[in-house]
């Protein structure tokens, strides 16, 4: 796993050098540059050795040295993209360097090599010949990319603390970006935090011509569901069957590594899945897992973890994340993200991936498996809400609000009250919003008390609300699972798994995220996916007589956090100076009032904890440079 920077226009080697050094985290094995004045071409590269750890300097070229690359990542099929290139006579220097695949790719193939990928990556192929930059990222997002473009400028980076280290990149906060974070709890792609910085979405590509520096965007691929709704019965044992061989060859390429490797484990049917297949590739005693716990019995999954590790026989690691221990990390994690997070369990992430890396340079997770296979909660709230809609009246809904909003405030995991609140707000929006509102730091009626200029529930969500219109399946199981896999997903999920393991230079990769696993499920009948009110219903077949049988009747915990108890014990965040257009006043009355017990605003505090540590951040910095 690796970090890329550079840029072509204005600037020198000391800019360079100084975007490079942001992001020396995310490789510290080894650094690369190139210049060529005459084009004002600036590249940086930092890696973090994982495959063919002799032979993998970047950039790394062609045989001719018109082409090179730049990649973060990793390519699960490059063995057999080798072949094909070594097939068509192309000449490898390496042994076996998925980069080395890359550079040829892109010869051969062009523009179209990204869609012959399986794999993550992010990756910047400096064509000389053609004077053209072209870069790509992977399916889902798993590697970062952001960029900044103007005439005459073109800057890119790995991460966005990197990107503005350069001072041609314009920093100001973008008021809409900030809007829409706290409307989704993260800001989604194309959008970034800077009005100057952009974020490639996945399964997108871009090139950038040096003549006139013209900026071509194109999307290779999105996640669509193309099955119709007929799920038989008698086609269940088939698809059982193909489903746990497409994760187990998944699994299998993912275990390809030269450094040591191990799994994250919960106790779920996701990770657990991952860890069984594995275990048919290696022994299982040479198989470390690791589990992040919690002192509160409604967050904790140790003991299911544990059960799972013993079952199947691995090495097994535990830690516990009390409050003490998080309150100590939240300045230093929140303030190394490039964006901020609304989601509170980067903390445990970011721990579990520091102790898994005392042992291991790279971990399997159970990403994408929620997603993918219906496992959320909303999947089970769309038919009674459905109903809700059709039997309650809109002065009876809101009387049920206030009435809600009167219930004592439990600080346990997913608490009825915190869940019937939850479902109500959802309830009082449209149905293609209902999802980002439920899961949003603060609903759009309330924007207006944060924000001096609130936008409107379409414009807050107006990517939500494309992606659900613009649906091939009509239903709302498969529109609500198009809405996880293209945005929360990629820019929560993905993103926190990224930045928590690149702080401590570890690779994490996600099986479930294979393209046949994923074109799989993109043509499966969602019929298989929640059935009779079973979420992950096929997955849970593939599941059976590899894992427990008690993880899989065991109901869905989550990686949560006890927020808001913790929240009532943090002292109140400082207002953002820096920031023009909030109103710091109102957040501190909503902080006050969440540390009395009257309301829970764990969502919205903890996104406003996590900002002001980025912006403080990224000031220190700035007067640093």
């Amino acid at each position: 796993m690796c970090g890329l920077t550079g840029f072509v226009g204005p600037g020198g080697r000391e800019h360079l050098g100084a975007m490079t050094a942001e992001i020396a985290h995310r490789g510290p094995d080894d650094a690369g540059f190139h210049i060529e004045p005459e084009y004002a071409l600036h590249l940086g590269f930092r890696r973090l050795a994982v495959i063919d750890v002799a032979g993998g300097h970047q950039p790394m070229w062609n045989e001719d040295d018109s082409v090179c690359v730049l990649f973060n990542g990793e390519i699960y099929n490059q063995a057999e993209l080798r072949a094909q290139l070594l097939a068509a006579g192309h000449i490898f220097r390496s042994d076996h360097s998925d980069t080395e695949v890359l550079v040829h790719g892109y010869e051969e193939w062009g523009k179209d090599l990204p869609a012959r990928l399986n794999g993550m990556f992010a990756f910047v192929v400096w064509d000389r010949p053609r004077r053209r930059l072209f870069a790509a990222r992977d399916r889902f997002g798993e590697k970062p990319f952001f960029y900044a473009a103007r005439p005459g400028f073109f800057a890119f980076a790995s991460e966005l603390s990197a990107l503005i280290r350069h001072p041609a990149v314009d920093r100001t906060i973008d008021p809409r970006a900030l809007q829409k974070f706290f409307a989704y709890g993260y800001i989604p792609a194309p959008g970034a935090l800077y009005r100057g910085a952009r974020k490639l979405p996945g399964g997108c590509s871009l090139t950038l011509d040096l003549a006139d520096f013209s900026v071509t965007e194109r999307r290779y691929w999105r996640f669509a569901i193309e099955a119709d709704e007929h799920a038989p019965e008698d086609h269940i044992p088939a698809l059982t069957e193909e489903l746990r061989a497409l994760l187990d060859r998944a699994v299998g390429r993912r275990l390809v590594s030269d450094v040591p490797l191990g799994v994250f484990l919960s106790g779920g049917i996701d990770s657990s899945m991952v860890l069984a297949l594995a275990t048919r590739h290696r022994t299982p005693a040479s198989l470390d897992t690791f589990t992040i716990g919690f002192n509160e019995p409604s967050f904790d999954e140790t003991p299911y973890a544990r059960d799972v590790a013993a079952a199947i026989g691995t090495r097994h690691h535990e830690r516990i994340l009390d409050f003490d221990t998080a309150r100590g990390l939240v300045a230093d994690v929140l303030g190394r993200l490039d964006e901020p997070t609304g989601d509170p369990s980067i903390l445990p992430t970011h721990l579990l991936c520091a102790f898994a890396r005392e042992s291991v340079t790279v971990a399997l997770t159970g990403d994408g498996g929620d997603e993918l296979f219906a496992g959320y909660d909303p999947f089970a709230a769309l038919g009674p809400a459905a109903l809700y809609d059709k039997v309650v009246p809109p002065p009876v809904h809101l009387l049920l609000r206030r009435a809600a909003g009167m219930l004592p405030r439990a600080a346990t995991n997913m608490s009825l009250d915190f869940k019937l609140r939850r479902a109500l707000m959802g309830m009082s929006y449209p149905a293609r919003v209902r999802l980002p509102v439920w899961m949003s730091p603060l609903e759009p009626a309330r924007m207006g008390a944060l924000f001096d200029a609130p936008m409107s529930t379409e414009e807050l969500y107006s990517e939500a609300i494309e992606v659900w219109d613009s649906a091939r399946a009509r239903n709302p199981i498969d529109r609500t699972l198009e809405f996880f896999t293209n945005f929360y997903l990629q820019d929560d999920i993905l993103a926190k798994t990224d930045r928590a393991a690149m702080m401590v230079s570890l690779e994490a990769r996600a099986p479930f995220l294979d393209n046949d696993v994923v074109d799989f499920c993109a043509r499966l009948p969602h019929g298989y996916k929640y059935r009779r009110g079973e979420r992950k219903f096929l997955l849970r077949r593939a599941a059976a007589g590899l894992v427990p049988d008690a993880v899989l009747k065991r109901p869905k915990k989550g990686f949560g956090v006890p927020l808001a108890a913790w929240l009532r014990q943090m002292p109140p965040a400082a207002p953002l100076a820096a920031v023009t257009g909030l109103r710091p006043n109102w957040i501190a009355d909503r902080w006050i009032a969440a540390r009395a017990g009257e309301a829970d605003e764990r969502l919205l505090l903890w996104s406003w904890l996590s900002l002001q540590a980025v912006i403080g951040q990224e000031k220190e910095a700035a007067v640093a440079a």
